[in-house]
């Protein structure tokens, strides 16, 4: 069937205002969940031949992140769909004033390749507990997970509703070419921009989940071996293929050697060695290439060994390294962790400050005033003080980019809300009006005005 045809089966259906219905949406969400635990090997089976990650770390970082979500708006939904009662100002009484959160019709979620289940379906379950239809489109870098998504949803879902669509950018391509009510896209800045202005044709809104360079600062007020072993975990989860990855280290001056030295022993203690079933390779010969380019022979601290017939990259440390440095112009995506040294911790921020808005941050100390300016000073999507990644685990918090790291956000009712318009009903009596707005006109009336407005 062709992609318009699906979206226009899926317009007609919205029409029908079943996904409204609160029961319909649970019903569904429940079915997803009971499908994703019913084909729980199959979806580990399709991402260890896409790029070898472990049972383990998908379910930590993958699965449990969907399951999660699926009970969070079941529990939720009827306090997240609730008209929401506001103040109703002094001009527009007598009258009561709400809140309606309205699904917004046909939705597109564009998804990565790097945590393709989660990137791919959380989007998608806020879509639907919001009450909309949606076409999903994975990436096919990740080929086996998007057939296994595909597999799953096309033979369990009515297309008119929730629909999988395979292919690579000539089908992304054309999708973009339609008409949706909201686009959801995680990925690149680069391709951010070109689904932007795709959108910007139709005036579909858009949130876009991008990237950018998350540093992480040590200053000499840390717990140092706590930062290390945090670090480390956080920069060469998924072999650094994160977003949210720590990009480059800052460590003041006084404590680097000492710090540097814990980095290397909890990378040995981690056990990333090729072929290890906490270590994943890279996602393919593209991605392989231009990280091996990005290592600079003479400032390697640690690691710098790689297989091109594995696509494997050692965790690797590059010290000494420059602002002007080749890897610190864009974002690395992968498992080299270059590190600049400071001396001052306001003069560093504010060389952050003076580049791109990053999707996360880190800060470690113990240091009360330098968490407060952190929090206050640095702009950026979301981070965490004294470890890293784990704000994404949190869903009272939003999740989401600022400046060139995206706009928009979503995660527990952020995400609700991301797929919703919240639309704005007044009711008033029909008695007790005063007539001071009609004409005609007088001083008289306009100094009531000046008076309620």
């Amino acid at each position: 069937m062709e992609i318009d045809n699906i979206l226009l089966n899926q317009r007609e259906f919205f029409k029908t205002q079943q996904t409204k219905s609160l029961a319909f949406r649970k019903m569904y969400l429940e079915k997803l969940r009971n499908l994703i635990l019913s084909n729980e090997n199959m979806l580990y089976e399709a991402i260890d031949k896409d790029f070898g990650k472990s049972r383990f770390d998908t379910f930590t970082t993958e699965l449990s992140f969907i399951l999660n979500d699926i009970d969070y708006y079941i529990k939720n939904l009827k306090s997240l769909a609730k008209p929401k009662k506001v103040r109703t100002n002094l001009v527009n009484q007598l009258g009561k004033s709400k809140i309606y959160s309205e699904p917004l019709g046909c939705t597109l979620v564009i998804s990565a390749w790097n945590y393709p289940y989660q990137l791919s379906l959380s989007p998608m379950i806020a879509a639907i507990a919001a009450g909309n239809c949606c076409i999903l489109k994975p990436s096919e870098i990740a080929e086996n997970t998007m057939k296994a998504m595909s597999s799953m949803i096309n033979q369990n879902f009515p297309s008119e509703y929730l629909y999988v669509y395979e292919g690579g950018i000539h089908e992304t391509t054309e999708l973009l070419k339609l008409k949706f009510d909201k686009i959801f896209f995680t990925g690149s800045t680069r391709v951010g921009k070109i689904v932007y202005k795709a959108a910007a044709e139709h005036l579909t809104p858009v949130v876009l989940e991008l990237g950018g360079k998350s540093p992480a600062i040590v200053t000499k007020d840390a717990s140092l071996e706590t930062a290390a072993k945090r670090i480390v975990w956080g920069k060469f989860l998924n072999a650094g293929q994160t977003c949210v990855a720590p990009d480059y280290l800052l460590i003041e001056e006084s404590v680097q050697e000492q710090f540097l030295e814990m980095l290397r022993k909890y990378i040995k203690e981690f056990g990333y060695e090729s072929g290890a079933e906490q270590y994943t390779r890279i996602i393919n010969d593209n991605n392989y290439r231009r990280l091996v380019n990005l290592i600079v022979q003479n400032k390697i601290y640690c690691g710098g060994s790689f297989n091109e017939k594995q696509l494997y990259i050692e965790p690797t440390i590059l010290n000494h390294v420059s602002w002007d440095d080749v890897i610190m112009q864009e974002e690395i995506f992968g498992p080299i962790l270059p590190v600049i040294e400071f001396k001052n911790f306001n003069a560093v921020l504010n060389d952050i400050i003076e580049r791109e808005k990053p999707l996360a941050a880190y800060l470690f100390t113990n240091n009360a005033e330098e968490k407060d300016i952190f929090s206050r000073k640095l702009s950026f999507g979301g981070g965490c003080i004294n470890d890293t990644v784990m704000h994404l685990s949190n869903d009272h918090l939003p999740f989401g980019g600022v400046g060139n790291s995206g706009t928009g956000s979503y995660h527990g009712k952020y995400g609700f809300e991301a797929f919703s318009h919240q639309k704005a009903v007044l009711e008033k009596t029909t008695w007790g009006e005063p007539d001071i707005k009609y004409p005609p006109y007088s001083e008289k009336k306009l100094s009531w005005i000046k008076r309620l407005l």
